[in-house]
């Protein structure tokens, strides 16, 4: 039996170590390798001052609110890596307003933004938690969750370009990927 935990453990390693497995996410748990005093978690973001911003911060904070308010707040940090990483790429516009309402192909990137439905950030607890989650992840949070995802989908839908990239992260109702 001891072998056999050895080999699951070291499959489970190699794996990890070269990317072959994806996260699953399911416990807030601080990150303190890139920016000391940085968590993943409620306590955090409330100890912070009332966030306030520009229009990038108000473009990432109703993105995350429309696109992500019903999930974790790990899920939450999740889809705004996705956002920043798509701005930092040169395949996508280079800032978080341009990624949000770019459309293409018939369709928007982010459903909220074509459903036609008013844009009324309603649920305003669910409001200033997206704000200080934008805040964070505007200011240099660590962008660690996704493994550099620029993708992302609920688990109700099998979209077919999911097919063409990797899977790096299963996060609450959202998985992601990466080209």
């Amino acid at each position: 039996m001891r072998l056999h935990q050895f080999w699951a453990a070291a499959a489970v390693a190699v794996a990890t170590l070269t990317g072959a497995a994806f996260a699953d996410v399911t416990v807030d748990r601080p990150d303190r390798t890139k920016n000391p005093g940085f968590a993943h978690s409620l306590e955090y973001l409330q100890s912070l001052p009332a966030p306030t911003g520009d229009a990038e911060w108000q473009c990432l904070t109703k993105a995350l609110y429309f696109e992500a308010r019903g999930e974790s707040l790990m899920g939450q940090f999740a889809v705004a890596e996705v956002i920043l990483n798509r701005v930092d790429s040169p395949k996508y516009p280079n800032t978080v307003c341009g990624v949000v309402e770019q459309g293409g192909k018939g369709a928007c990137q982010f459903s909220y933004t074509c459903d036609g439905a008013r844009d009324t950030m309603a649920e305003k607890g669910a409001a200033d938690l997206a704000g200080r989650i934008a805040r964070v992840m505007l200011d240099g949070a660590p962008r660690n969750l996704t493994y550099g995802a620029m993708h992302f989908h609920t688990r109700s839908v099998k979209p077919s370009w999911t097919r063409r990239f990797e899977r790096t992260a299963s996060i609450g109702a959202h998985l992601f990927y990466r080209p």
